[in-house]
């Protein structure tokens, strides 16, 4: 079973995607070469989709051991109550996130339906980093600026999930 590129990588997400979904538990535990096998692909190509597609901002947890006897195991994130979410965000957006991260965390949690379009049109307006007349609002230095940025961030998605 050969692919290219793009459509390999699109079906190992939806097939693990698929398992997922079956999955009574919310988690799945595969072998990485019986899947690369399966794809016709290197395991490298398995790990790709595992970054990408499956990461914390998007919802998920990846175990994984390399070797022999290794394995993957990816869970969906669910939440108990609402401290698990806070932290979970918090987490997220760790001490420092740059202007693009912040923007691309914010789609990702839109996608997942933690935030509306609304309220992530509005967080993206309150971090922005230029006024209308093009001059810095956080006049400091750029790893200051990405703290400030993370720890507003922090407060913003914090307020929005007490709600």
């Amino acid at each position: 079973m050969a692919f290219e590129s793009d459509s390999i990588t699109k079906a190992i997400e939806e097939y693990f995607g698929q398992l997922l979904q079956d999955a009574a538990e919310g988690s799945i535990l595969l072998r990485r070469k019986d899947v690369a096998a399966k794809f016709g692909c290197v395991p490298s190509q398995i790990n790709y989709v595992l970054r990408s597609r499956f990461a914390p901002e998007n919802g998920f947890l990846v175990e994984s051991q390399r070797g022999g006897h290794g394995y993957i195991k990816i869970m969906h994130l669910t939440f108990n109550d609402v401290d698990e979410k806070i932290s979970h965000l918090a987490n997220l957006v760790g001490i420092s996130v740059t202007d693009q991260e912040a923007r691309r965390l914010l789609v990702n949690l839109q996608n997942r339906e933690l935030i509306s379009a609304r309220e992530r049109l509005l967080i993206e307006v309150a971090l922005r980093n230029q006024d209308e007349n093009s001059r810095t609002l956080f006049d400091v230095s750029p790893y200051k600026r990405d703290v400030m940025r993370a720890e507003l961030l922090k407060k913003l998605l914090t307020g929005l999930t007490l709600q």
